[in-house]
């Protein structure tokens, strides 16, 4: 990188809260925050936001007629980058903004397509409120940003995308600040139908439903969670910086199926060694995994770690088992915790995975994501 890239603030939405006060003595327990809703005439495990969230997004809702028709998952983002924005103390509007959804305006989509197929024809408004676009456009109008727009989805790594197309405007000089992330609600029939269909969804009947980084479990344990999360980033070292990002990787598998990864997670190999860079393997002190709860997704990555740090392995974490996988919001939600980490030299470990050695202390983690079709991104983060 030319330059470090300074985080200066961060906001996000799950089922942990909101505010990384908040947020963090969520993490500092050993709870989950998985609960059981009817979905297909059936209960099943899903990480849904607190009450008092979705009043606030309702109150959002209502405050304008033109809001009236977004869907949630353009609320989320809109609710969690005034906060980010507000704490970044950014007045000028002149910042870019890419927010991303691995699956967009679900719950909306879905609606309209219920009526289009009981009554024949489409609502209005379906085609705009239902493209991906709507996600950053939205945010930009509600905070009246005079930068780029950019929305997109590479399915569950599409948060960390959004972080390396703004460190890119940044270093290239087309921008000085980008408000990155994603956000996620997806938390419907139709959806949690397909995960079952490709039966990665958990099926346990025990104290944590989701073993995200159990590398001994045989069964696929995922669950599906929502939420947004969002960054403020600007070049250089700020005074203000909660951390910088100082090393960024991406790759991509060689596709064998439609959601397949290599034995030792290829991509994950090639994106970490790309993030790290000239460093030594052992200055990274800790790993946020992207571990989605899945047999094979978090053995190949394991794998892919022990073979880029080999004997001497980084403190692992993953936090899907708590919160659940948030699709294209979790990589941002993954880079929060290792931002947290940084701040309070705490690492947080899986409750049930054996004991690690922490680390005395915590200057630089790596954070991972991937999705279907092996679009791996890593990002290393410093102190």
């Amino acid at each position: 990188m030319k330059e470090p890239i300074s985080i200066t603030s961060l906001a996000s939405i799950s089922s942990l809260g909101f505010g990384l006060d908040e947020i963090w003595s969520q993490y500092l327990n050993e709870d989950h925050f998985l609960r059981k809703i009817p979905i297909n005439n059936s209960l099943e495990y899903v990480a849904e936001l607190p009450k008092r969230i979705k009043e606030k997004t309702s109150l959002l809702r209502e405050s304008d007629t033109k809001y009236n028709k977004l869907d949630d998952s353009v609320l989320y983002a809109i609710l969690v980058s005034r906060e980010a924005v507000k704490k970044a103390n950014w007045r000028d509007g002149v910042f870019g903004v890419n927010i991303g959804s691995s699956r967009g305006a679900t719950q909306l989509f879905e609606k309209y397509h219920a009526e289009y197929l009981q009554k024949g024809k489409s609502a209005t408004l379906t085609s705009p409120t239902t493209t991906l676009g709507n996600i950053s456009s939205w945010v930009a109008h509600d905070l009246q940003a005079n930068g780029p727009e950019i929305s997109h989805s590479i399915t569950c790594s599409t948060a960390l995308h959004a972080v390396m197309n703004g460190i890119a405007w940044l270093q290239a000089g087309f921008m000085d600040k980008f408000l990155v992330g994603g956000c996620e609600a997806a938390l419907t029939d139709f959806t949690i139908a397909q995960m079952k269909a490709l039966k990665i969804y958990t099926t346990l009947e025990e104290e944590y439903p989701c073993r995200a980084l159990d590398l001994e479990k045989n069964k696929n344990t995922m669950v599906l969670g929502e939420g947004a999360s969002v960054a403020c980033l600007e070049v250089g070292s700020k005074k203000n910086a909660l951390a910088k990002i100082i090393g960024f990787g991406y790759a991509t598998e060689t596709l064998v199926h439609n959601i397949s990864i290599s034995a030792e997670a290829d991509c994950f190999q090639k994106s970490m060694q790309m993030a790290i860079g000239n460093r030594k393997s052992e200055e990274i002190d800790a790993v946020v995994m992207h571990a989605p709860g899945t047999i094979k997704g978090d053995l190949s990555e394991f794998k892919a770690i022990k073979k880029v740090f080999g004997g001497k392995m980084p403190f692992l974490t993953s936090n899907k088992w708590k919160l659940g996988h948030t699709f294209g919001a979790s990589g941002m939600l993954s880079l929060e915790l290792a931002v947290l980490m940084l701040l309070k030299q705490r690492v947080v470990p899986v409750p049930y995975v054996d004991n690690q050695d922490a680390p005395k202390k915590l200057q630089n983690i790596l954070v991972n994501a991937v999705g279907f079709g092996g679009n791996a991104v890593s990002i290393l983060l410093s102190k």
